[in-house]
């Protein structure tokens, strides 16, 4: 054959790649490359160490016989490739967990053979799920996951909650409510916060939570210096753990509510002067620490605090990480069957909790098993309020304030006027000196209230804001107490 009838090396590879790859893009633009009937996908573009779609193409060329080609030929033909790819239809990658047909979702087992788990109302199975229905995306951060078992019994999470040093069964049914949240694509959870005393197996059991959803491969991390850096390490995995916090800046803590409950950042392409890259995130946050510090009350609201306690026995590691991997298919297993049972169970959902979704996940849970999984969160939530006065002057002084106003009384004033009222109610008649963070304007008094509005709510004190023809107003209000039962006996 001359060298004319010869087919040019770029066709060949492009006729190779479109017989056996599928192509599709994201939302974003990102091109991305299916093998035929496997679930996993990869980035056109990547050079990661999870291997790039330029790679998987030159070894398929290589064992079916086609030879090894230049990297001239090679570009051309993935350049055409990615083009035509954007014409094709969006579809979505997914990391871990993902929506399914039919109210179905998916864990990713993180296989080299793609078998993920199928959970819906009716049931869990292992399956190979169909590429047009779930599109995985694998980073180094994605652990493999060993097949769960069946037929448990529910003696799995019994297991884990033996190894695990829990403090009471309020944070047990707390850590088993967050376990089930997190194999929900759409359901934001709050953030777990493992506290205790030294000693008392913090990073131990945050890693036992972390490894039924992440494999045993994955591990705690120290908080990025940054934000860009954890926006990077959060959109590589699924659930992202921060180990031993000892101070959480107001940066860092806004950052954690963004993740907790969903956020985009958007910012330049690398090599571009107009173009920009869109970084979408909701994942699920796991946290250790001793004591942080003061928590912002947004924060506050999206924590999940679970107490340990010292634990009487020790173990070596070697012992206790030998027998955790033993039963890991055994927790799993009864992790699915309860979440199966979870799922297919009525229950109202409180509509007086920020996370609604995540209390009705509760409410379930204790209409299909007892644990008192709502009840746990409601105090947890309250224990929060607590932290988060404790360490603000400024909510003791309101709160001391509104004791002194006749229930369903209204007091009105100016920020300003407010901002007068409460630094002489602070200072009082030794003339104390005003601590650092105090309000010096009404401005600047009027944006701390709001951020202090759910905490104030919670102790029975409404704040509001409002304007008349002259000026504007910030309004507080405490509740009456609740009228006693009409059928309990006077005595």
């Amino acid at each position: 054959m001359s060298e004319d009838e010869k087919t040019p090396a770029r066709e060949v590879i492009t006729d190779y790649a479109q017989a056996h790859f599928r192509y599709f893009r994201t939302a974003d633009g990102t091109v991305y490359a299916q093998k035929n009937g496997h679930p996993v996908a990869r980035p056109m573009r990547s050079q990661g160490t999870t291997g790039s779609h330029r790679q998987e193409l030159m070894v398929g060329l290589f064992k079916d016989g086609f030879g090894v080609f230049n990297g001239t030929a090679m570009k051309e033909a993935l350049d055409l490739i990615e083009a035509l790819a954007l014409t094709e239809d969006v579809q979505r990658t997914h990391i871990r967990v993902a929506p399914g047909f039919d109210g179905a979702t998916w864990l990713d087992l993180g296989r080299a053979d793609g078998k993920s788990v199928r959970i819906h109302p009716a049931g869990w199975e292992v399956l190979t799920p169909d590429p047009r229905e779930v599109c995985w995306r694998r980073t180094q951060l994605t652990g493999e996951l060993p097949l769960p078992a069946k037929d448990t019994n529910g003696k799995g999470l019994d297991l884990l909650l033996r190894l695990c040093n829990f403090a009471n069964a309020q944070s047990e049914s707390l850590a088993v409510a967050w376990l089930i949240g997190c194999l929900g694509p759409s359901v934001p959870v709050p953030a777990p916060f493992l506290t205790g005393p030294q000693g008392a197996g913090k990073s131990t059991g945050a890693r036992m939570l972390l490894r039924i959803i992440e494999g045993m491969s994955s591990d705690l991390r120290r908080p990025p210096k940054d934000e860009e850096n954890l926006i990077a390490a959060v959109a590589a995995g699924w659930v992202t753990a921060l180990d031993n916090l000892s101070h959480l800046t107001p940066d860092l803590s806004d950052l954690m509510c963004c993740i907790v409950t969903g956020a985009e950042t958007v910012k330049r392409a690398l090599f571009t002067d107009v173009d920009v890259v869109l970084s979408r995130y909701r994942k699920p946050l796991l946290l250790t620490g001793i004591d942080v510090g003061v928590i912002r009350p947004d924060l506050a609201e999206r924590l999940l605090p679970l107490r340990l306690v010292r634990p009487k026995v020790r173990r070596t590691e070697a012992e206790l990480w030998a027998e955790y991997e033993e039963i890991l298919p055994v927790i799993l297993g009864s992790l699915l069957d309860l979440t199966v049972q979870v799922r297919a169970t009525e229950a109202d959902i409180p509509t007086d909790l920020r996370m609604a979704d995540f209390a009705h996940l509760c409410a379930q849970l204790d209409a299909a098993t007892g644990f008192g999984a709502l009840d746990a969160y409601r105090a947890s939530l309250d224990d929060l309020n607590d932290d988060v006065i404790e360490g603000d002057l400024l909510a003791q002084t309101v709160l001391k304030y509104a004791a002194g106003i006749e229930p369903g009384a209204e007091v009105r004033m100016t920020s300003a006027e407010w901002l007068h009222a409460l630094t002489q109610l602070y200072t009082g008649e030794d003339f104390r000196p005003l601590p650092k963070g105090w309000p010096t304007t009404g401005k600047v008094l009027s944006d701390r209230l709001k951020r202090l509005q759910p905490v104030f709510a919670a102790r029975g004190v409404q704040v509001d804001w409002g304007r008349t023809k002259s000026a504007r107003y910030i309004e507080m209000t405490r509740s009456a107490p609740p009228a006693p039962d009409e059928q309990t006996e006077a005595f």
